[in-house]
């Protein structure tokens, strides 16, 4: 634990990190500040000093995974030509399902206030599934060019069917169902392969 007055460094990453491994060990619903701040080794008043409350440190853990995902989202355009594209949608879209983002996502969803700020985040501009679905877009439409892609493939149909896909695997899968990911991984390659 860290010593009282001495700062903590990367206190966000630390504490959104320490979120997911509880999540993932334990399930959404053993997840608490307490928790969180347990099992990132810091002092309990951390996540508040830091965050208005819970529902502003879950809603900010959701955005800040998503706008990752984003990221790598838009990194898709500079792979056009490079690897497999089914590879290369794979590691983006199966992201989403990394470090407990189903449990994260459902516990979101499972509390008001947290779904109302990411909602509001998202109409605001902050990259969320709709971002994902257009680099998506953008990236199979370089590999159509390319040829890497079949020419019926309309591209922005085909990242709706799979952002859209994904977006309803997070909602409906949680600790102890059936892994999502390859279901996701036989869309990709039924819709590009």
């Amino acid at each position: 634990m860290s010593p009282r007055g001495v700062a903590t460094p990367n206190v966000r990453e630390r504490l959104f990190a320490a979120a997911e491994r509880v999540v993932e060990r334990d399930g959404p619903g053993a997840l608490t500040s307490r928790a969180v701040t347990t099992e990132a080794g810091c002092a309990k008043g951390l996540l508040h000093t830091h965050f208005a409350g819970f529902d502003e440190f879950v809603a900010e853990l959701v955005l800040d995974r998503f706008a990752r995902t984003a990221e790598g989202a838009d990194a898709l355009a500079g792979l056009a030509g490079q690897g497999t594209v089914t590879g290369n949608l794979g590691s983006v879209v199966l992201a989403l399902f990394d470090a407990g983002g189903p449990a994260l996502s459902g516990l979101a969803m499972a509390r008001p206030n947290a779904a109302l700020r990411i909602r509001e985040a998202f109409q605001a501009g902050a990259p969320g599934f709709a971002a994902i679905e257009e680099a998506v877009a953008g990236y199979l439409r370089a590999e159509r060019e390319l040829g890497r892609v079949p020419s019926r493939v309309d591209a922005g149909t085909a990242a709706l069917a799979l952002v859209g896909t994904c977006h309803h695997l997070l909602m409906t899968s949680w600790p102890g169902t059936r892994d999502p990911r390859p279901a996701v991984q036989r869309l990709v390659t039924a819709l590009v392969g």
